[in-house]
C-alpha cells in the first residue's frame, strides 16, 4: 500500500556557521533546526521521514531525530560525496521502496508552516504532475524564478546567476525547492538529470522541464517562511528572533499574557492565565501551571512549575519541580533534583540542589540547601548552610517537620533534626537533633574588659613597625 513520505535534505557542509556541529543541528526555541521540517511533515500526514545527510554528521543526526520522533517515522540515508540536490533526492528514495506521493522538503528552513507543506501535500493526485511550491517577494534577488510560457504553463526554473535580461530578473515568483511528486515518476525525472553545470552536480531543479512535457507542473504559493533558509549565524539568530515572536503569539492566543521580550522555546507547555515578562527565557521541556506568574529575567529549565506559583526577578530553576502556590525569589536558584511542595517559599539568594522542602517550608534569605529533606512548615534562617559534601562524598541533611532553624547555622551532615526542635542561632550541628529539643552548637563566649583598647594600640603598633600602617 502507498504513503505519503518525505525526503528531507540535510547534506550541506554548513561552512559559513564557522562551527564543527552540523548546521541542521543549531538550534531555534530549543530545536535543532531540522526538526522543524520534519515536524511539518508529521503533520501533513508523512508516515516516512528520510533525512539525507553527510557522513560527517550522521551519527549526531541520527542520535537526535530517532530520540524526538521514534525509528517507525525516521529512516537516515548518506550522499557521499556530496554531488547535488538531485542526487541527494535518488538517495533518499532508496529507502522508499513502496512511496506514493513524496515531499521533497529541507533542514535549514525552520519557520516552515505546517499549513504549507499539507497544501502542498494536497495539490495533486496526477502521478506524472509535479507540486512546485514557489513565493512571490518584493525582492526575488538571490532566488531561482518560475519560469511560464504565454499560457501561463511552468516550463522551468532559471537561476539568479543565469538571468539572461532584465524581464527575467524583473519576476517575483521564485522557487522555494518544496516539493511534491509521484515517487516512481521522480525515479524517473531523476534518472535524466545531467552535470553539464557550472557546479558540475545534479540539481533537482532540472526535473521541472521533464514534469512539464509530461503531466505538468502545479504551482502552490506558499508563505514568505517557506523559503526562510539559515546559512550563517546572522541568519540563525533572525530566524529565532521570528520564532520567539511567534511562539509568544501563540501563546497569547490561548489567553496567556507574554510581555515582549520573553523567549519561549517551542516544546514549553503555558496553563491558562499565565504570566511571563520580559527577559524571562523558558526552555527545554518546562511547563508551567494555571497562573503561575514568571517575573522579569527568570530562567526555567525543563522545570516543571505547577499552578499559582509567583517566581520573583531573576530566579533560577532547573530540572526541578516547583508546587502549587509556591513563592520563589527574586535571585533564588532551584538546581536540578529539587522538589519543593505546595506554598513553600524560597527568598533571595537561596540555593537548592537535589533538596525536597515539604509543605509549607520556608528559607527566606542566603541560604545554600544541598542534598536535603525539610519537613513541613519549618523554617530555616538567613544564613544557613547543609554542609553536604566532605571532599569526597554526598550526604543528606533530614529536617523534621515544624523545626526552627537559627541564622547563620551550619548543619553537617549526615545528620537529623527531629519534628519540633530548634537549633540556636550561629550554631554548628555535628549530631542528630531530637525532636522537641533544642541544639546550641557554638563555643562559649568570652569577654576581657577594658582588653580592645590594648588591641588596636598593639595592633596599630605592629602595622606602623612593618611599614604597613595606613
Amino acid at each position: 500500500m502507498s504513503h505519503l513520505a518525505a525526503l528531507v535534505l540535510a547534506a550541506g557542509q554548513s561552512r559559513r556557521m564557522a562551527s564543527p556541529l552540523s548546521k541542521v543541528l543549531h538550534p531555534v526555541a530549543g530545536r535543532p533546526l531540522l526538526h522543524y521540517s520534519i515536524a511539518a511533515a508529521r503533520a501533513a500526514g508523512a508516515t516516512r521521514v528520510v533525512v539525507v545527510t553527510s557522513a560527517r554528521d550522521r551519527d549526531l543526526i541520527e542520535q537526535y531525530l530517532l530520540g524526538a520522533f521514534g525509528a517507525e517515522l525516521i529512516r537516515i540515508r548518506v550522499q557521499d560525496p556530496p554531488r547535488g540536490t538531485g542526487d541527494a533526492a535518488r538517495a533518499g528514495l532508496e529507502a522508499l521502496p513502496d512511496a506514493g506521493r513524496v515531499l521533497i522538503l529541507y533542514g535549514d528552513v525552520p519557520l516552515i508552516q505546517d499549513t504549507d507543506v499539507s497544501r502542498l501535500a494536497a495539490c495533486s493526485a496526477d502521478p506524472h504532475q509535479l507540486g512546485l511550491g514557489t513565493c512571490r517577494l518584493r525582492d526575488p534577488r538571490g532566488y531561482g524564478r518560475i519560469l511560464r510560457d504565454a499560457s501561463g504553463q511552468v516550463v522551468g526554473i532559471i537561476e539568479q546567476r543565469d538571468l539572461k535580461d532584465a524581464s527575467q530578473a524583473a519576476i517575483d515568483e521564485i522557487n522555494t525547492g518544496l516539493l511534491s511528486v509521484d515517487a516512481g515518476a521522480l525515479r524517473s525525472a531523476l534518472a535524466g538529470l545531467r552535470t553539464d553545470n557550472a557546479q558540475g552536480e545534479y540539481y533537482l531543479t532540472d526535473i521541472v522541464p521533464w514534469f512539464a512535457q509530461r503531466g505538468g507542473v502545479h504551482t502552490v504559493e506558499l508563505s514568505e517562511d517557506a523559503v526562510t533558509g539559515v546559512n550563517d549565524r546572522v541568519q540563525l539568530c533572525a530566524a529565532q528572533d521570528r520564532m520567539f515572536a511567534r511562539i509568544a503569539q501563540r501563546h497569547r492566543m490561548a489567553g496567556c499574557s507574554i510581555a515582549t521580550g520573553a523567549y519561549i522555546d517551542d516544546a514549553v507547555q503555558l496553563g491558562k492565565d499565565v504570566t511571563v515578562m520580559a527577559g524571562a527565557h523558558l526552555r527545554g521541556q518546562t511547563h508551567v501551571g494555571d497562573g503561575s506568574v514568571i517575573d522579569v529575567g527568570c530562567v526555567l529549565d525543563d522545570a516543571r512549575i505547577g499552578p499559582g506559583v509567583t517566581l520573583l526577578p531573576y530566579s533560577v530553576v532547573s530540572e526541578s519541580e516547583v508546587g502549587p502556590g509556591c513563592q520563589l525569589g527574586p535571585f533564588t536558584h532551584v538546581r536540578p533534583k529539587s522538589v519543593l511542595e505546595a506554598e513553600v517559599k524560597l527568598g533571595n539568594f537561596v540555593e537548592t540542589k537535589a533538596t525536597r522542602l515539604r509543605r509549607g517550608a520556608k528559607a527566606n534569605h542566603l541560604s545554600y540547601l544541598g542534598d536535603g529533606d525539610v519537613g513541613e512548615n519549618s523554617n530555616i534562617g538567613a544564613g544557613t548552610i547543609f554542609c553536604n559534601y566532605d571532599g569526597f562524598a554526598k550526604h543528606k541533611t533530614i529536617i523534621g517537620k515544624d523545626v526552627f532553624i537559627g541564622s547563620d547555622s551550619q548543619l553537617i551532615a549526615p545528620v537529623t533534626v527531629g519534628d519540633g526542635a530548634y537549633v540556636a542561632t550561629a550554631s554548628s550541628v555535628t549530631e542528630d537533633v531530637p525532636p522537641d529539643a533544642l541544639a546550641i552548637g557554638r563555643s562559649k563566649q568570652s569577654n576581657k574588659p577594658g582588653y580592645a583598647s590594648r588591641l588596636k594600640a598593639r595592633l596599630k603598633a605592629e602595622a606602623q613597625k612593618s611599614g604597613k600602617g595606613h
